[in-house]
Parts: structure tokens; C-alpha cells; sequence
């Protein structure tokens, strides 16, 4: 679940604790290949069997497939292809050399899933490519060549794959999920009665009692950004105006969160199961870790803003070049502007 962006994997290694995530952002960032992440895995199960322990967790966040750096130029060039009208049966055959060798590497149910039509947005089917049988045959063959050649002396590797989709989508509202949807509908018809068309409903503070939330709408043109790209080999570019994801913040507390107990969570056996959901007593109210982490770092987000305003300071002195000045000009004004706004009673006003 989550498409592209790895929140939901992030969130569920925070309360689970797997022994291993691996998240698109990382890959991404990292520009890990398919060779690289079966390297991590194969050395994160050798690790384990190193104190006896021949079973583990690994999770992997829906969109995965599409952060490795290789395999999305080969969607890219697939995907070419389906806009130009070649036919599935004959995509195999006008592939790039370099495409061609990867797709032919790759396992034939994976290359049947990878020539599916793209979606609307034209990214790939996630949901019906099996990037969980794929590291895990990969991650099998490698185990067994380490094997053979001794430099793996443990057991034979066996993995079984679980795909949670629909599982994910069909559990029941937590307290904190029931009263987030309750207030965007309340604003939605707020933002009906006033005429206003375009927009999106909007709660921030979420991290504050619910009589504290603060409600407002956001014009859905002012989250999008044109975004360009070729498409298909020696085509011209293409921009095409989206709401894109926002992804993990490799530099956030979330993550941070993570990294300090990834060591753990790969050798020790920390497991833990969340429960059902709690309508009444302790934690009937309890909200995401992810939310309540960066809840934690109020104090160093106004030391950062602090840090921000002190470089502004450094840069913006009697000498500086009066481009620099305009542009510091412009951009204050923006912020004091948005801040005043933002400060008024009519924008704290409850509905």
C-alpha cells in the first residue's frame, strides 16, 4: 500500500518492528539497483543465521518497484512504447539494448506484469506487479550460490510472500481517523456554501486535541507542479501538471527513528502486534507514531527556522549584490504576508 511514497511501510515497521524495511525513498536516493537491494537482503538473512535464527520479516512498500532507478526506465520505455499503439506481443522486440537485457534477466511473470497498461498518471500497475516473489527469488538464487560456495554455511533459504492490499485498506477506523474524516467533510461543506470550487479540504495541528485542530481548504492548483520528462526513446518532452506524493523525509524524525533501531529490529526478535482496534479506554485515542515523532520536535524545527533566518542574515548585508537583496525582499514579504494571515483571529475561528 501507498504507492510510490513509502509512509505506509515506514509507519507499520514503527509498530511492528519487522527485521528489515526497505523504503522507496531509499532506493531512490541511493540509486540502489536490483543487484544492490538483493545484496542487503542476502546479507541481512546471513547475519541472522550467524546467531542461529533462520527466520525474519522483511516488509516492502508497494511502489518499491518503481524507485529502482533501472527498472523505472524500463517502464518509462514500455510505457513509450503503449502511448505510440505497439501492441504487447512486439514491445519485447523495440526495446533499448540495455532494456532489452534487463527485461530478459527478469523472471517471465514479472516481464508479463511490467507490459500491463500504465495507469491514468502513467505509472505502473503496482498493485499487480509481485515485487515480493521477485526479491525473493533473486534473494534465493544469490543464497544458493553463497551456499555452494561456502560462503554461506547455513541453512537452505525458503521465503514465503504475503501481499496485504485490500487487507490494508479493510480495517476498521481508529477514533483518530473517524474524527479527521467527520472534520473534512465539515470543511467540504463549508467550502460548498461559500461557492468555492477547486479545492481541497484541509485540517493541520493535527497532532493537538481535536477542539484545536484548524480548519481551511487549499486550491488544488496550488499543490501541483508540472513535471517533464521524455517519454519513449528520441520523443520530445512532455510536462504534464499533477498533485505529486509527498514522499518520506530521509532527514525526518520518523526515519531517524528508524535508523537508531534498525540494528535491533534485524537481530533481535523485538516483534510486536498493535492489536485490534480500541474504540474506549487508554489507547483508544492513540494516534500514528510517525505523527506523534514529529509532534517531538517542535523545539528543533524552530531552532532550524532560527538557523534559516540567521544565514538570510549573513547573506543579506550592506555589499550584497542587489539581485540578492530583491529576491530576499520578495521572499519575506511572501512569508510575513502568509504569517499575518495565519495569525488573524478570523483564520483561527472554529467552525
Amino acid at each position: 500500500m501507498g504507492r510510490k511514497a513509502s509512509h505506509v511501510a515506514l509507519e507499520c515497521t514503527l509498530q511492528s518492528h519487522p527485521n528489515m524495511v526497505i523504503l522507496g525513498e531509499e532506493v531512490a536516493t541511493s540509486k540502489m539497483t536490483l543487484f544492490d537491494l538483493t545484496t542487503q537482503i542476502c546479507d541481512a538473512v546471513q547475519a541472522r543465521a550467524e546467531q542461529d535464527k533462520y527466520h525474519g520479516v522483511i516488509l516492502l512498500p508497494e511502489g518499491l518497484i518503481e524507485n529502482i532507478p533501472e527498472v523505472y526506465a524500463l517502464l518509462q520505455e514500455i510505457h513509450g512504447l503503449h502511448a505510440q499503439g505497439v501492441s504487447v506481443q512486439d514491445i519485447s522486440s523495440r526495446l533499448s539494448p540495455w532494456a532489452s537485457a534487463l527485461f530478459e534477466f527478469l523472471p517471465p511473470f514479472i516481464r508479463k506484469q511490467l507490459l500491463l497498461h500504465p495507469e491514468s498518471d502513467d505509472s505502473a500497475q503496482l498493485s499487480q506487479i509481485e515485487t515480493e516473489k521477485l526479491m525473493a527469488q533473486l534473494v534465493e538464487t544469490e543464497m544458493n550460490k553463497r551456499l555452494k560456495s561456502g560462503q554461506y554455511t547455513g541453512k537452505k533459504f525458503n521465503a514465503i510472500c504475503h501481499f496485504f492490499g485490500y487487507q490494508a485498506r479493510g480495517s476498521l477506523p481508529s477514533n483518530f481517523d473517524c474524527d479527521y474524516a467527520y472534520a473534512l467533510g465539515h470543511i467540504a461543506y463549508h467550502l460548498i456554501g461559500a461557492g468555492l470550487n477547486g479545492y481541497m479540504a484541509t485540517v493541520t495541528n493535527l497532532k493537538k486535541p481535536v477542539s484545536q485542530w484548524q480548519c481551511g481548504g487549499a486550491p488544488i492548483t496550488a499543490m501541483m507542479t508540472v513535471k517533464r520528462w521524455l517519454r519513449g526513446r528520441r520523443a520530445s518532452q512532455i510536462g504534464k501538471p499533477a498533485v505529486h506524493p509527498a514522499h518520506v523525509d530521509l532527514k525526518g524524525r520518523p526515519y531517524e527513528l528508524l535508523m537508531r533501531n534498525a540494528t535491533r529490529f534485524l537481530l533481535d526478535d523485538i516483534y510486536s502486534n498493535p492489536g485490534p482496534l480500541q474504540f474506549e479506554g487508554p489507547g483508544a485515542n492513540a494516534k500514528t507514531i510517525t505523527l506523534s515523532v514529529e509532534d517531538q520536535d517542535y523545539v528543533g524545527r524552530i531552532q532550524q527556522l532560527r538557523s534559516y533566518l540567521d544565514k538570510v542574515r549573513d547573506m543579506v548585508k550592506p555589499g550584497c549584490p542587489e539581485e540578492v537583496l530583491k529576491a530576499a525582499l520578495s521572499a519575506m514579504a511572501s512569508v510575513s504576508d502568509v504569517l499575518t494571515t495565519m495569525a488573524a483571529p478570523a483564520y483561527r475561528t472554529e467552525y
